[in-house]
């Protein structure tokens, strides 16, 4: 079974989803890949405790605090190799950002290769399956374009102003940019 409730944020309604004891999805309506790891039935509880500490999170994030990722039970279910990328993303400090190719050379340090591409990363972070507590919205492209978030890039933007990140060098992408 999985239990789903919804939020109310300020970037949009935003669906949490848990296997009862442990966070397992927050996606945004509309995001691509939205709910992609689901499976079997569903159900709606509200009341669940780590759905309300989620919540709470939640709350504490958009208030300008900086929870941690860490104070709650996640599950994330995917391949080593974007298991590897999604605890890169938990490693981006609050307020800052980093490059796909910065993560795909990280990456590739952890997993034992000599290299490793910036699409491949890219991907990974594009099927992070808990949105905001997994910061994928801190990866920006090399030349500071504000490329490939799947809840859209003025989430991506509110977020990253959320944080108090200097937008100054940052800029929406035109067709063709880079990773």
């Amino acid at each position: 079974m999985v239990y789903t409730t919804d939020y109310a944020s300020p970037v949009g309604v935003l669906t949490l989803a848990s296997d009862g004891v442990n966070l397992t999805g927050l996606w945004m309506a509309g995001q691509r890949y939205f709910a992609a790891t689901l499976t079997g039935q569903r159900e709606n509880r509200d009341g669940l405790p780590v759905l309300l500490a989620a919540k709470v999170w939640l709350e504490r994030y958009f208030a300008g605090e900086k929870p941690s990722a860490a104070e709650l039970p996640l599950a994330l279910r995917g391949s080593p190799f974007r298991q590897t990328v999604w605890q890169l993303l938990r490693e981006i400090p609050y307020g800052e950002v980093t490059t796909y190719g910065a993560l795909a050379q990280e990456a590739a340090s952890r997993l034992g290769r000599e290299t490793m591409s910036a699409q491949a990363v890219g991907g990974a972070v594009g099927h992070n399956p808990i949105s905001i507590i997994i910061p994928c919205h801190r990866v920006v492209g090399k030349d500071g374009s504000l490329t490939g978030y799947a809840g859209g890039l003025a989430v991506k933007t509110a977020l990253l102003r959320l944080e108090g990140v200097d937008m100054s060098t940052l800029f929406e992408p035109t067709l063709g940019s880079a990773l």
